[in-house]
C-alpha cells in the first residue's frame, strides 16, 4: 500500500520565503493543507494562512539574522523554502543581493537548526539555463567566505552581474550542485532546485516590459501556455517531502521541455537573445 505520509508534511516546521506573492504563495498554501506548521518571510504581508509572519528585506543581513532567532526560537525548522525573488527590472546590485546572496545567509544561517532529514528546496528560472557556460564566475562569487565579500564581489564585477536576474539564477543552481555533497555527507540534508519557465505570477508583467512582448510570444513552450504558480510549487514541495528522500544536487527543469530543447540543439538561444536585445532597442 502506498504511504499517504511520504507527501504528507504534519507536525512539520516549514519557512517560506517570498510566500506573500507567487510561487511561494502557492507553496505555503499546500504545505498547510498538507499539515505543515508555515512560517512565511517576505517584505510583504501574506493573505495565505500562516503560523507566523516575519517581514524580512533578504537584501538586508541584520533583518536575516532577526528572523532566524525568531523562527528558531520555536524549535527546528524541517524544510526551507527559497522562494523570493527579484525580476530584471531592479538595479542589479539589489538582484543579487535578493536572488543569491540573501538566500544564502538565510540557508547558511539556518543549517545548525535542521535535522538529519531535513531539506531546503529552492527556485532558479529558466533565465538561470546557461550556468554550465557561466561555471567559472558562479563559482568565484560562490567561492566568497561571507555575505559582505559576495557583495564586494558584484560590486567589482558589474559586468558579470550583467541585469543581475540570469546571474542570481545561475549561481542559484551551481550553488545546490556545490552543497549536495557537503550537506548531505556532514549533516544529512537534503538541497534541489527548479527552474521554471515562464509562470503567470506578478514577477510575468514586470519581465514583459523588460524582454517585450515579441519575445515571450515566441519564447518555446511546448505545452502551449505559462505555466500557473501552483503548477511550480508542487515541484518544490515534492522536493522536500519524504518521497524525495534520495533526492539532492537536482535541478528540475520545470519549462515545459525548454531545456531539454536548448540542450538537444532544438532551440536556438542566440535568436532569442537577438530578439531580446532589439526589444531593448540594442
Amino acid at each position: 500500500m502506498v504511504d499517504a505520509g511520504k507527501f504528507g508534511y504534519e507536525g512539520q516546521r516549514v519557512l517560506v520565503t517570498g510566500g506573500g506573492s507567487g510561487m511561494g504563495e502557492a507553496a505555503a498554501r499546500i504545505l498547510g493543507d498538507l499539515g505543515a506548521e508555515v512560517h512565511i518571510l517576505d517584505v510583504r504581508k501574506p493573505t495565505v494562512a500562516n503560523h507566523a509572519f516575519h517581514e524580512t528585506d533578504l537584501a538586508d543581513p541584520k533583518a536575516i539574522d532577526e528572523t532566524v532567532a525568531a523562527v528558531t526560537k520555536g524549535g527546528k525548522l524541517d524544510a526551507l523554502f527559497n522562494c523570493a525573488g527579484l525580476s530584471q527590472i531592479h538595479p542589479p546590485q539589489k538582484v543579487m543581493l535578493v536572488n543569491y546572496l540573501g538566500h544564502r545567509y538565510l540557508t547558511e544561517a539556518l543549517l545548525d537548526h535542521i535535522p538529519e532529514g531535513g531539506a531546503i528546496a529552492s527556485i532558479s528560472s529558466g533565465a538561470g539555463v546557461g550556468w554550465q557556460g557561466n561555471m567559472a564566475n558562479c563559482m568565484e562569487l560562490i567561492g566568497q567566505p561571507d555575505w559582505a565579500a559576495g557583495k564586494a564581489w558584484c560590486e567589482a564585477h558589474p559586468v558579470e552581474v550583467r541585469e543581475g536576474y540570469s546571474f542570481s539564477k545561475e549561481t542559484i543552481i551551481v550553488w545546490v550542485l556545490m552543497n549536495a555533497m557537503r550537506l548531505g555527507s556532514e549533516r544529512k540534508i537534503r538541497i534541489n532546485c527548479i527552474a521554471p519557465g515562464p509562470t503567470d505570477t506578478n514577477m510575468m508583467p514586470e519581465i514583459v516590459s523588460d524582454v517585450g512582448q515579441d519575445f515571450m510570444d515566441s519564447y518555446p513552450k511546448p505545452l502551449g501556455r505559462n505555466s500557473t504558480a501552483e503548477e511550480q510549487a508542487w515541484p518544490i514541495v515534492f522536493l522536500n517531502s519524504p518521497s524525495a528522500s534520495a533526492v539532492s544536487g537536482n535541478v528540475i527543469y520545470s519549462d515545459q521541455g525548454f531545456a531539454g530543447g536548448l540542450f538537444t540543439g532544438q532551440v536556438d538561444i542566440a535568436a532569442m537573445m537577438e530578439s531580446a536585445l532589439k526589444a531593448k532597442g540594442m
